[in-house]
């Protein structure tokens, strides 16, 4: 009878549907400060592309998803340092989290993934996957398969995340070339 029920239960845990992992490792502020650790204040901003904006971003293959765009601008007294833009996209079924940290120049100088939920996929962590993107700007392909290399299980975290960077990567130097960033 013990083996009989210890069976079952061993069946209908295997049956039972997995649930997602669901971590939060960092807050957006913290992902700010991490990037730029010689800030001594973090000033948020809210950047607004115009149409003539969203449209050149569209004419270049970037879907802006919004014209509304918040932008924390790390700053040293009143000198800028950078910029950090938070995000989320979907990975396979669930949202990841996200922060990219771009220099005044307009290249990348780190992400950070804030929150992972899917139960696959997770290695976009990995410091050597993320530290792919240190350097891109929006002259760069940044793309899966051309600049950045994907991770085997997790294609879609890849490239959705590196869609995501491309994105706020072109919405930065749209903002910075139009003065909404000063």
């Amino acid at each position: 009878m013990r083996i009989e029920l210890a069976g079952a239960v061993v069946a209908a845990c295997a049956a039972a549907p997995t649930s997602a992992f669901a971590v939060d490792y960092m807050s957006a502020e913290q992902a700010a400060r991490l990037m730029f650790p010689d800030a001594d204040r973090l000033q948020a901003r809210d950047v607004v592309l115009d149409a003539a904006q969203m449209q050149a971003l569209a004419a270049h293959g970037i879907n802006a998803r919004s014209a509304r765009w918040p932008v924390t601008i790390a700053r040293r007294g009143s000198t800028a340092l950078g910029y950090v833009v938070s995000d989320a996209v979907v990975g396979k079924f669930e949202l990841i989290g996200y922060s990219v940290g771009i220099d005044l120049k307009g290249a990348v100088t780190q992400v950070e993934i804030l929150t992972y939920r899917e139960s696959h996929g997770g290695d976009i962590r990995l410091p050597a996957w993320r530290r792919q993107f240190a350097g891109k700007t929006a002259e760069s392909p940044i793309r899966v398969g051309d600049d950045i290399a994907n991770i085997s299980g997790a294609t879609l975290s890849c490239t959705h995340v590196t869609d995501g960077v491309r994105r706020i990567v072109a919405v930065v130097q749209s903002a910075a070339k139009s003065g909404g960033l000063v």
